[in-house]
């Protein structure tokens, strides 16, 4: 019986305490244990920690979640300076002499709701504090690690640290640089820890988080990559591997004291769960290899072949022209599935081709072609324009000037093609059938090429989209793709001119040339054609002599004596 009663009291305790359940807009943790959070919407939950030892000097809250932000605050109407908003986020607490019992809160800043798992992790004074000597960031201890990333280069960022002070005692000066408490002994350990590959769920990232939280999860699950000084730039780039889940961690470290302490570990994809372009659900897809594999085989053929094959370059010029602004408007005003964007796309863009060849064979008008096949390399040099730094300008940040002036380069490029229609036909077969070729790569080894239209695609369907939010480094792929690109071009654009020299600028109109064979027989009298009878009288007269009975062979009448 009294086993019953300390179980009911203990229970009881428990239930109190809030250790393992959350109450409402209240969660109770342990230090060094984890445990599940949830957000309500537009909701706040506060998070307590007590009976902290007294030979703890201060504790950390770490917060992670895979795809909303939250917001992590001292007080409950988050303040700048005083709260921090993202997907991995911590907050360092220092304690007074007579702290036992730490508050802080978490809601969501995007009004969803935010489920996540987090940690309070406890330091001594010997342990040296993370991001204590920043100067860079919002908080004044920021012990989080700021991620941003790329399709190619991912780069974190952290404040340095100080070295580690007791309960009460003022913290070391951050720019002293001398004398055996001076911060700048400390030394930064760079940690990676890959998560399972092709695993984008929730569960595999939490997972991650809790193996590599503390010092001793990320020795022994993470991969140290290299050490820096405290003269060294706290700021570190890796390569991206979009798709696949990365936890980075630091861990900065007291050689003099044998003490560590670990940042907040941050997670990345190196690709947004939220985009409906370059999302992480569209990565890899087969879809996607097969449709931008016979993108630039086409586009092959176009860089050497397009003006002697003009048919075909219409058509593929037209399905270029088209499929873009489709797929424009399906992704901005509907909700359909990537693949099934991309099918409705090609679809589309098929009717476009054939439309401009329909056009082109009925009409014969080359200059109505031409003039949109100007538009396109019209498209191609606006895009290359804003892809140098010159797009980067903080003008051609108002849609108004972006829209403009994109505008004005690409209508100025057809009137060249009125004077010169065969060069210019020629030199955006070169062009723009070398850029399908550097596509179709892209679709297996990621370049930075790809954001020459792409990023001109985003600000099609995002209107607050800037490319100042988007880094697009140069590295040894790009430059080789860059090299790859001018070479096919020239190359295609020389051939096509050499071959063409002597040929008539453009094949004649199938329906044109029959229009003008069928007036010549009707006037020419001495043509043999022209008293050729009509097609219905030569069809009728052959199924006359196909059911006319035939005449039997021999003579029947008897001879004449």
């Amino acid at each position: 019986m009294a086993r019953l009663w300390r179980l009911a009291a203990l229970l009881l305790t428990l239930a109190c305490d809030g250790r393992f359940a959350q109450e409402e807009n209240r969660v109770v943790f342990s230090l060094g244990t984890f445990q599940n959070v949830s957000v309500p919407e537009n909701g706040t939950v506060q998070v307590v920690v007590s009976r902290i030892p007294s030979d703890v000097s201060f504790i950390v809250l770490q917060f992670h979640a895979q795809q909303q932000n939250a917001t992590l605050s001292y007080t409950r109407v988050p303040q700048l300076g005083f709260s921090l908003t993202a997907a991995d986020s911590g907050l360092l607490s220092a304690l007074t002499p007579a702290q036992s019992t730490v508050s802080w809160f978490i809601e969501s800043p995007d009004g969803q709701t935010v489920a996540g798992t987090g940690v309070i992790l406890p330091y001594t004074s010997t342990d040296p504090v993370p991001g204590a000597c920043n100067i860079e960031f919002d908080l004044d201890i920021d012990p989080n690690i700021h991620l941003r990333y790329n399709l190619f280069e991912t780069t974190i960022t952290f404040a340095p640290a100080n070295v580690g002070f007791a309960r009460g005692v003022a913290p070391p000066v951050c720019d002293e640089d001398t004398g055996p408490v001076a911060h700048w002994r400390l030394e930064y350990d760079i940690y990676q820890h890959f998560l399972p590959e092709n695993d984008l769920s929730e569960q595999s990232l939490m997972i991650g988080v809790e193996r590599v939280a503390s010092t001793a999860g990320l020795e022994e699950h993470g991969k140290k990559l290299l050490t820096l000084s405290s003269g060294e730039k706290t700021s570190v780039s890796f390569t991206s591997i979009p798709g696949q889940g990365v936890i980075y961690s630091v861990v900065v470290r007291d050689p003099a004291l044998n003490t560590s302490a670990s940042y907040v570990p941050v997670h990345t994809y190196a690709c947004s769960f939220a985009s409906k372009l370059d999302g992480c659900a569209s990565l890899g897809r087969i879809s996607t290899k097969v449709f931008f594999t016979i993108a630039g085989m086409a586009g092959l053929f176009v860089c050497f072949f397009g003006h002697r094959f003009f048919k075909s370059e219409l058509f593929i010029m037209g399905f270029g022209f088209t499929a873009f602004f489709c797929f424009v408007l399906v992704t901005k005003f509907t909700t359909l599935d990537y693949d099934l964007r991309l099918t409705l796309t090609t679809l589309i863009g098929v009717v476009g081709g054939a439309f401009l060849v329909l056009s082109w064979w009925r009409f014969g008008s080359v200059m109505a072609c031409v003039i949109v096949v100007g538009l396109m390399l019209g498209f191609m040099l606006a895009s290359v324009f804003f892809f140098t730094p010159l797009g980067d300008l903080a003008v051609f940040r108002t849609d108004a000037v972006f829209w403009v002036t994109f505008v004005c380069i690409v209508v100025v490029v057809p009137p060249f093609f009125i004077r010169w229609p065969r060069q210019g036909n020629i030199t955006t077969c070169g062009v723009v059938g070398a850029y399908m070729v550097v596509l179709a790569v892209n679709a297996y080894v990621y370049t930075s090429l790809s954001y020459v239209t792409l990023d001109v695609l985003k600000r099609f369907i995002n209107e607050s989209f800037s490319r100042a939010f988007t880094s697009v480094p140069f590295q040894a792929i790009d430059f080789a793709m860059i090299t790859a690109w001018v070479v096919l071009a020239v190359t295609g654009i020389v051939a096509q001119l050499y071959r063409e020299r002597s040929r008539p600028f453009f094949p004649p109109s199938p329906y044109v040339m029959w229009q003008q064979e069928r007036e010549r027989r009707k006037t020419n009298v001495l043509d043999p054609s022209h008293h050729t009878p009509a097609l219905p009288a030569r069809l009728l007269a052959r199924i006359r002599q196909l059911t006319r009975r035939s005449e039997p062979a021999g003579e029947r009448t008897p001879l004449l004596l």
